[in-house]
């Protein structure tokens, strides 16, 4: 069977699956969950088998220190997918959920359901535990889901997958309800994203230029993520103590993630006595400073002079943009003209500049004394997260069980016709 026929084959499968997992029970859902959980942490050895294989090849191809670590499993990062897949179980199931109801003057009673969306096709790059995050969401909202991971994790994915998948057969669940394209041809991304017929949603998760690419490809709806380019602003009135943790927290904690700091900002009126010691702290870490002119000034040696594009880029890396800035207004212009619209955050102990900041980023997550680092699913109490959005339809920010749902009326009568 050639490529595309083989595609169409699985969207099929999975589009008739959908059918079934929409009408699930979820108390069989979540035992289904739960076995998924138990069998991932059997397959521990195998699944780290295959994902020191492919940190093998990445270290051969001399792929990035930060690359690697996303790709990297251990014992903990395996456990986090276990404890996901339960925190998932333990969630209530939206399927079915009532938004809200109505009486309307003929007497028609109008209830706004959820319902899932169908088949959602994600396509992602070098972290495995996303096609166990990504399979626990989708079953228990009621969809079916295609995965397509990167070439650089393939080995991982399907050792991840085939655990889960041998779950699904053990409860005579359709095979098309879970999906992996195992090819590295990348010819598979272009003829999925063309099965509009079968697939409902695509999610991209990834760097700038696999998101771009899906968009201009796509015939299917996708929410995307295109940067994370995340901010934090350093206010005049900080507990200055408390912004050195965060700002260190936010950058230096996890620098390849989509939630790390990319730019910090500091008002001027304190920046001679937070700068000194916060730069000193981030060269320590191995950061690497670019700064503006009075940022050069402040921290003397060993500042790069950061260019307007540094403040628009996203290093997933030990490189940090800082900036002085004259007031809250200018940090709150420069976070809405060069951020992302993902997560940004205020270290102030002014209610009302934490209300301005708030209220004027916009941003998916805005955060008032806080890491950026918390935009996670895990971290906001939803489970695991299929991804982040930095759109604003139909999804925003961490998406979870409800972002993966629809919704629909069902309407009662009892007789009328319209006049």
């Amino acid at each position: 069977m050639d490529l595309k026929k083989e595609l169409r084959e699985i969207a099929k499968n999975a589009k008739t699956a959908s059918s079934f997992s929409a009408n699930l029970e979820t108390s069989e859902k979540n035992r289904v969950l739960e076995e998924m959980a138990e069998k991932l942490r059997e397959s521990k050895e195998r699944i780290l088998k295959a994902n020191r294989k492919d940190i093998a090849l990445a270290r051969a191809s001399r792929l990035s220190a930060a690359f690697i670590d996303r790709l990297t499993l251990n014992e903990k990062r395996i456990e986090e997918m276990v404890n996901g897949l339960l925190g998932v179980a333990r969630l209530t199931d939206p399927v079915g959920v009532e938004i809200k109801s109505w009486e309307v003057p003929s007497g028609l009673q109008i209830h706004k359901v959820r319902v899932p969306l169908g088949v959602i096709a994600i396509i992602y790059e070098s972290r495995p535990n996303v096609t166990a995050d990504c399979i626990g969401l989708a079953f228990k909202s009621g969809n079916s889901v295609i995965l397509r991971g990167g070439s650089e994790s393939l080995n991982s994915n399907l050792a991840i997958f085939e655990a889960l998948a041998a779950v699904i057969k053990k409860n005579n669940l359709p095979p098309g309800t879970i999906n992996i394209i195992a090819t590295k041809d990348r010819q598979a991304i272009n003829i999925l994203l063309k099965l509009n017929d079968y697939i409902d949603l695509v999610i991209p998760r990834g760097g700038e230029a696999l998101i771009k690419k899906v968009t201009a490809l796509s015939r299917i709806p996708v929410i995307k993520h295109y940067k994370g380019i995340c901010h934090v602003y350093v206010d005049d009135y900080a507990d200055l103590n408390m912004a050195e943790k965060i700002c260190f927290n936010a950058k230096v904690q996890r620098p390849g993630v989509c939630n790390a700091m990319e730019s910090m900002l500091v008002h001027r009126d304190v920046a001679a006595r937070f700068l000194p010691g916060m730069l000193k702290k981030f060269k320590a870490a191995g950061v690497e400073i670019r700064g503006c002119p009075l940022t050069q000034k402040i921290g003397k040696e060993g500042i790069k002079k950061a260019r307007d594009a540094d403040y628009r880029t996203e290093y997933s890396d030990l490189i940090l943009a800082v900036k002085v800035v004259a007031s809250l207004d200018e940090a709150i212009r420069h976070i809405n003209a060069y951020g992302s619209h993902h997560s940004d955050s205020i270290i102030t102990d002014d209610d009302n500049s934490a209300r301005d900041f708030l209220k004027k980023v916009d941003s998916a997550c805005v955060y008032v004394n806080a890491s950026t680092r918390f935009t996670d699913g895990h971290q906001f109490g939803l489970g695991a997260e299929i991804g982040i959005s930095t759109d604003k339809l139909h999804a925003r920010g961490p998406m979870a069980l409800e972002e993966l749902t629809s919704y629909k009326y069902a309407i009662w009568g009892s007789g009328q016709v319209r006049e």
